[in-house]
């Protein structure tokens, strides 16, 4: 009898307390789904306004790019232009170039662990990059000694060094040349606007602003695109360093494994 009212006490709690149990849980769902919504909101004002600070940014740079004068603005924009062509091609041949020398030197010391000299050939053969390049113009000049190899190393290095800065001159050349036409309009401007102070003999901020304007205006923008070409110019030659640090450490990890694997003395 008592377990049949503890049974019948415990169901009245439960039936008593689902009401409640539900209604918590739909008011969670509500909390849920309004929060998801404010959230919703937030994310489409902020994307809106992104977007029309961006379309703000590149109206006034069309602005100012206008007003400064399309003769010496076009010119200082064909060489970011170019430079920039430049640096793409320089990043996308180095990162191409970034062999994992660990990897081949492990796989080259396989092939003369196993006394085959031409596989280790063909590994480095098959391997992208120019420390691959220079592994294997070392290994060609195995048999004649130690001497020999470390020749054929640092001629082809040189060889694989000057195939890395290629196009580096043409990069300092617009980085060079961005800023000195910006100097240029600037001389030109203040001509132009002594010119007007002369025509009009009298020295008054609306005679005389526009040309200041148009000076100042292309020299911003040449520093800006000389700016924007050093940084990446930077990075180009960090990493060939990079490069050539790897290339070297690899020619001399070379020449301690063909000499541990006693390929002089054959």
């Amino acid at each position: 009898m008592q377990k049949i009212l503890t049974l019948l006490l415990v169901l009245g709690l439960i039936t008593f307390a689902m009401p409640n149990i539900y209604a918590q849980d739909e008011n969670a769902v509500e909390e849920v789904t309004t929060a998801v919504e404010e959230v919703k909101e937030e994310a489409v004002e902020t994307v809106a306004a992104a977007t029309e600070e961006s379309a703000g940014a590149l109206q006034v740079i069309k602005k100012y790019f206008i007003q400064g004068g399309w003769g010496f603005m076009s010119t200082v924009l064909i060489c970011l232009i170019l430079g920039l062509a430049f640096c793409i091609e320089r990043i996308i041949t180095l990162n191409v170039a970034s062999t994992n020398t660990d990897k081949l030197m492990r796989r080259i010391d396989e092939k003369l662990k196993e006394g085959d000299i031409e596989g280790a050939k063909e590994v480095a053969r098959s391997t992208n990059g120019p420390t691959a390049s220079v592994m294997f113009e070392g290994l060609k000049n195995a048999k004649e000694g130690p001497e020999a190899v470390e020749r054929a190393i640092t001629s082809y290095g040189s060889v694989q060094m000057g195939l890395l800065e290629k196009g580096l001159v043409w990069i300092a050349l617009f980085i060079a040349i961005a800023p000195m036409l910006g100097f240029m309009g600037t001389v030109i401007g203040m001509i132009q606007a002594f010119d007007k102070i002369e025509a009009a003999g009298d020295i008054r901020p609306d005679v005389v602003a526009g040309g200041i304007k148009v000076a100042l205006l292309t020299t911003v923008f040449g520093l800006i695109v000389a700016i924007i070409l050093q940084i990446f110019y930077n990075y180009i030659v960090s990493k060939i360093d990079s490069i050539v640090n790897k290339m070297e450490d690899a020619s001399v990890s070379l020449v301690d494994i063909l000499a541990t694997n006693n390929v002089f003395r054959k």
